[in-house]
């Protein structure tokens, strides 16, 4: 059975108590840069800048932007000033932390026994440290990058979401191309891993070694235990029953907001040639798909949820938009330019769904094709209509890129026709 497990780091994979390890984090970083501010205020500044990470709802601003924006911006200091410092920090300072973590040997043992067993690994830990220092922490795991073929680290540079949002798992799924296969994740802080994941519809392994449980309704864990009882729980668990579940409105949600930022960060690492690669002279290249998603959103989803909102039952006329590619020339547009428009009428629906209540979810229309329906069916095949997509780009990359075991994407020029 091919299967997708999301693992969390700290206190999953690494005993790292944070209580310990972040004042002492701290500490160090504030004392290195205490040249540039007093530590207090740096700690207080960074903190601040943090949070603000971690509340970001914006597919436009990724989790980098969002803390440069308070920390620099508050402190009156531009990121050149004090890039060196910080280089210097998590080349020689930081990783002196390393004793206040626990290396586990049965963390190793749980990956490579995955590894062995063909399941695809993604270290999922909450997005919220620089990519050096995480693959550090990783490292003091036994588990470096040059080891062990993990197909994705999330990390401050790369993603836009942070635990306890849903949207996390999402743009972390929608890196992967959304597998249509078993999903699971491996976390041991229920507000952080299991919750927001149950949310998204993932099935979700709380390890807790006190035999804890806790129900939690619909967004409790699936099952708990030691990390060495998840792969025996997944080999006894039907196949069915470890599938995702997207139907819920948080996870169609969370699906609309994760589009556009995967999409955001994709872009920043390709060539322009790629953006106009097609397979085959039949399929769309990845601005065709981009522009297409823009215009779908534009001129059908957006009307369309107005529409249910803010009428009473009205009639939504069927719309096909497969024909715009060839019609409007989508191959000769901007690919980038398209994100950027995409993105924005993006977060006007999301300004829409933002703030409906269960039963506003529940208003009806009167579809051409399908008959009588409710929003949220139509925000359900917006959310699937994404996913496709998104495994459509990834489909497509497969073939003019190659995908390194870091995340990072490669041009593979000399073999571009």
């Amino acid at each position: 059975m091919t299967l997708t497990l999301l693992v969390d780091l700290d206190d999953t994979l690494l005993g790292n108590e944070m209580s310990t390890f972040l004042p002492a984090y701290l500490h160090a970083l504030g004392e290195h840069l205490s040249s540039y501010a007093e530590p207090e205020r740096l700690i207080s500044t960074l903190l601040s800048a943090t949070q603000q990470m971690i509340e970001n709802p914006q597919p436009d601003r990724s989790l980098k932007e969002s803390f440069d924006a308070i920390f620099y911006g508050s402190l009156g200091i531009s990121i050149n000033e004090m890039q060196e410092a910080l280089d210097v920090f998590y080349a020689e300072i930081f990783p002196r932390l390393q004793s206040y973590t626990v290396f586990r040997p049965q963390a190793v043992d749980f990956v490579e026994q995955a590894l062995d067993l063909g399941y695809e690994i993604v270290i999922a830990t909450n997005p919220l440290f620089p990519r050096t220092a995480i693959l550090q922490r990783l490292a003091w795991a036994g588990l470096s990058l040059e080891k062990y073929p993990l197909s994705l680290v999330t990390s401050v540079e790369d993603f836009h979401f942070a635990k306890p949002n849903p949207a996390f798992f999402a743009e972390i799924l929608a890196h992967l191309g959304w597998p249509d296969r078993p999903t699971v994740m491996v976390g041991d802080d229920l507000y952080n891993d299991i919750t927001p994941a149950r949310q998204l519809g993932i099935p979700a392994f709380w390890i807790t070694l006190d035999g804890s449980q806790s129900s939690n309704g619909p967004f409790g864990p699936t099952s708990a235990g030691a990390l060495e009882n998840v792969l025996p729980w997944l080999h006894a668990t039907p196949f069915e029953e470890l599938l995702p579940d997207f139907e819920t409105s948080l996870a169609q949600l969370a699906t609309l907001r994760a589009t556009p930022a995967a999409l955001g960060s994709l872009a920043e690492t390709l060539p322009d040639a790629i953006l106009t690669e097609c397979p085959q002279a039949s399929e769309w290249c990845l601005t065709e798909i981009i522009c297409h998603l823009r215009d779908v959103d534009n001129e059908v989803n957006l009307p369309r949820i107005r529409s249910v909102i803010y009428e009473a039952n009205p009639f939504l006329p069927g719309m096909d938009t497969d024909p715009w590619a060839e019609e409007r020339q989508y191959i000769c547009q901007n690919g980038r330019d398209a994100l950027v428009e995409f993105t924005k009428v993006r977060i006007e629906v999301l300004s829409l769904l933002g703030d409906l209540t269960p039963g506003d979810w529940q208003r009806l229309a009167r579809h051409a094709i399908l008959g009588p329906t409710s929003l949220q069916e139509l925000v359900n095949i917006i959310a699937t209509h994404d996913r496709l997509h998104l495994r459509q780009i990834h489909q497509t990359l497969s073939s003019v890129i190659i995908v390194h075991p870091n995340s990072q994407f490669i041009d593979r020029t000399n073999q571009i026709g």
